[in-house]
């Protein structure tokens, strides 16, 4: 089974689902997106893979996101996508693909849904 996991090793709940995702025995691809930053065409297509939004991707507790006025309702999922592209921190992680699908894996035990 191939899954991939947008990682922040400074994040307790990303660390807690890469343990669970190996303790299932699947090594994943592991992206580290501050270091190597997720682009549009990358974010649209983990939303059309769903079943997430644009704004299930978005961290709501990082001060930039009403710095930005993200939080306003009637925003695009491109406007939205692109705020993550261009600053992201404002990534909700950790974020696991796996062929079930996509989702934003807070609490860490959403992630189970993800194997087989």
């Amino acid at each position: 089974m191939c899954i991939t996991i947008y990682y922040n090793p400074a994040c307790g709940t990303a660390r807690s689902v890469l343990e669970m995702i190996r303790h299932a025995g699947i090594e994943p691809k592991i992206i580290t997106y501050l270091k190597t930053p997720p682009t549009l065409e990358e974010l649209e297509a983990l939303v059309q893979q769903g079943p997430i939004t644009a704004r299930d991707l978005l961290r709501t507790k990082e001060k930039l996101y009403t710095e930005l006025g993200l939080d306003k309702p009637n925003l695009s999922e491109t406007t939205l996508l692109q705020a993550i592209v261009d600053n992201p921190i404002l990534l909700n992680r950790p974020v696991v693909v796996s062929p079930k699908g996509v989702k934003v894996c807070r609490p860490a035990e959403t992630v189970l849904s993800l194997f087989p």
